[in-house]
Order: C-alpha cells, then sequence, then structure tokens
C-alpha cells in the first residue's frame, strides 16, 4: 500500500520547469480574470489586487541591491530595508501604467533550470505585436522569484542598475534616496 501511495506522489511531483511554468501561468490567468473584458474600468480594490498578483513573486530585494551594486552592503541595515521598500513601490506602481498589456497571450519558448536558478523564455502576443518577455528566477526556499523581468531584450534590473548608478556618482547616494521618496510618495 505504501509503495503504491509513494508511486502516485512521484508522478504527481512537478518538475522545476513545470513548477515555473504553472506559477506563471496561474498568476497570469488570475490577471486576465481580474481584468475582465477590454475597456473595463477597476476599482482601486481591483488595481491594489493586481498589482499584487503581478509582484507577488518579484524578489524586490535581488534587484535592489543588483541597482545599487557595491554602495547596498555599505548602508546601515534601516536605510537598506527602506531602499527596498521605495524600490518595490516605484515598480510595483509601474507596473499598473498600462494594463492591457496584461491581456496579451504568453507562449512558453522555453525554461531552462540550472540547480537554483532558471531563465523563462516567452513571447507576449497582443494586437499582432509579439514581444519578448524573459524572466531570470531563483528558488527561494520552495518557491521560485523573478530577480529580473527583460522585455524587448531590455533588462529591468540593469536598467534600473546603469539610471541608479548615473545618480549615486553624480550627486550621491542621498540624492538617489531624496528622489525615491519623492517618487514613491506621489504613488
Amino acid at each position: 500500500m505504501l509503495w503504491a501511495l509513494a508511486i502516485v506522489t512521484i508522478a504527481e511531483a512537478q518538475t522545476p520547469e513545470q513548477e515555473i511554468k504553472t506559477l506563471l501561468e496561474e498568476r497570469d490567468q488570475q490577471v486576465k480574470n481580474l481584468l475582465g473584458p477590454e475597456g473595463s474600468e477597476y476599482s482601486d480594490e481591483q488595481r491594489a489586487e493586481i498589482k499584487d498578483i503581478i509582484n507577488g513573486v518579484i524578489d524586490f530585494e535581488s534587484m535592489a541591491k543588483y541597482a545599487l551594486e557595491d554602495t547596498y552592503d555599505t548602508l546601515s541595515t534601516d536605510i537598506q530595508t527602506e531602499f527596498v521598500e521605495l524600490f518595490a513601490t516605484i515598480v510595483r506602481d509601474q507596473s499598473l501604467n498600462k494594463l492591457d498589456i496584461y491581456r496579451a497571450e504568453v507562449t512558453y519558448n522555453s525554461i531552462t533550470v540550472d540547480g537554483n536558478e532558471a531563465m523563462v523564455k516567452t513571447y507576449a502576443e497582443l494586437d499582432d505585436i509579439r514581444t519578448p518577455v524573459d524572466y531570470t528566477m531563483v528558488k527561494e526556499g520552495n518557491e521560485w522569484v523573478i530577480t529580473d523581468l527583460i522585455l524587448d531584450e531590455v533588462s529591468t534590473a540593469e536598467s534600473y542598475n546603469r539610471q541608479f548608478q548615473r545618480i549615486i556618482k553624480r550627486k550621491g547616494f542621498d540624492s538617489l534616496l531624496s528622489t525615491l521618496r519623492k517618487r514613491a510618495s506621489k504613488a
């Protein structure tokens, strides 16, 4: 009896590639269900729920560390925490700029897993326009999280890195933090 149960459990277990695809497909479907038909109006509650679903699998701390490079390690724990929270607020709010993009049909081209790291290559098609959308992911505990989103071959993490490093070199970290505080307060 136990042997039969073990076989069923093994058969039900997903490969890491299947886990990732299932995670992304479920989130995509949740967003599409909340969006409803094209042209729908959204309540603040729906927008908040959509924002949580879209950004719920993003590792903002990893992206923030990458964006700041060595500067991150020189900051106090309180400032690191504040920076990650500000960064996450700004990225989350930008994810709601064009909600119609989340209506796109997603095709999974490949999911490559190497240990606890993965690269997901997809394209999103909306109004006969195909846009490559790739994800770098890591497994933290039992969950896969996104550490970078590459839209049309432009890395989100690298874009923030270039932008933040330019500000830090010209005006210093305090100026960057002040700018992010202002942007986040408008969100």
